[in-house]
């Protein structure tokens, strides 16, 4: 049955369907941690090409828990844009002579460019830092690796 939103009364609040010709609304409750994983952290898709259809972008989150780091890993050909939300996740890459840290804040942006060996951590004892992630491919490419190099 059909509810109104105000605008659309002709639309569905959940299409049964993934669509390219509609507007997809993905409420916070119904983002998915059915996605690739690291150790240490909680990756959570929010528009992907399951969820919206999307071909050329996913979108979602990732939760650090306090005193966490991730595997060292990539994600493969996707570039991958981040916006800090919430606490002060470090991002640790090695640049050919050592291993670099940055340190991010929220409101910060992090650039990660395709196939770079890299981790997260969250060095604070007690707050989760909470990131949003923005990736070029349609779905969270993730490639585990036992160990950072650089490129």
């Amino acid at each position: 049955m059909a509810t109104s939103d105000g605008f659309h009364p002709d639309l569905d609040d959940a299409p049964t369907e993934v669509t390219r010709d509609r507007v997809h609304h993905v409420k916070a409750s119904q983002i998915s941690s059915d996605t690739a994983q690291s150790e240490g952290l909680r990756r959570f898709a929010a528009l992907s090409g399951r969820s919206v259809g999307a071909e050329k972008i996913w979108m979602g989150e990732t939760h650090a828990l306090p005193r966490s780091a991730s595997d060292n890993h990539h994600h493969g050909e996707s570039e991958t844009a981040i916006y800090v939300r919430s606490g002060n996740p470090e991002f640790v890459f090695h640049d050919g002579v050592q291993e670099v840290r940055i340190t991010a804040a929220p409101g910060d942006y992090v650039f990660i460019p395709p196939f770079l060996p890299h981790r997260e951590e969250n060095p604070d004892p007690d707050t989760t830092a909470e990131v949003v992630i923005a990736r070029s491919s349609q779905e969270a490419i993730v490639v585990n690796l036992p160990e950072l190099y650089p490129l």
